[in-house]
């Protein structure tokens, strides 16, 4: 197997896995009366995450191994990442959701930034390209992702956000 082919893979069984995890998390959520904003862009942020994955290898030659330090700054990345998700534990998901009565999380990064897990995506999808000199993917991923956080999902949690109450904390 081509060594892009490998993490590609080994990134895509990471993220079903998260995925189970949101799903879990998001039906708990809306049983317990959470209510769904900005669901009609979210087809848009899979659609991003899907042809970003999708892309490498496609753009990049299969015998092509990765530089390894990029790989390990992608690597280091990925403790920042389950510290964002654990600290925001049930509340994680993959949408925007807002359970009445709770307020935002302000435990672990969340204490300092509004969107931590954001930064931690943005890199990783620069990154995992740049790490197999696809510069291509890594600066159209960016921009693209970019756009939809600035645009679009921020300002809708934002949104979402600005009628609570409350700090589970």
């Amino acid at each position: 197997m081509s060594p892009v082919l490998a993490v590609t893979l080994l990134v895509a069984m990471q993220r079903l896995s998260e995925l189970v995890v949101a799903r879990r998390n998001t039906a708990r959520l809306l049983a317990q009366g959470a209510v769904e904003h900005g669901a009609g862009h979210y087809p848009l942020i899979v659609l991003l995450h899907l042809a970003w994955l999708a892309s490498l290898p496609l753009a990049v030659p299969s015998d092509r191994w990765p530089d390894p330090w990029l790989l390990g700054a992608y690597l280091l990345l990925q403790p920042l990442r389950y510290w964002c998700i654990a600290s925001l534990g049930g509340f994680w998901t993959t949408r925007v959701l807002v359970l009445p009565g709770s307020g935002p999380v302000v435990r672990g990064p969340y204490r300092w930034l509004d969107h931590p897990n954001y930064l931690v995506v943005a890199a990783e999808i620069a990154l995992l390209p740049l790490a197999f000199g696809a510069w291509a993917p890594a600066l159209l991923f960016s921009v693209l992702n970019a756009a939809l956080l600035l645009g679009v999902r921020i300002p809708c949690e934002r949104r979402a956000r600005a009628g609570l109450v409350g700090r589970p904390g």
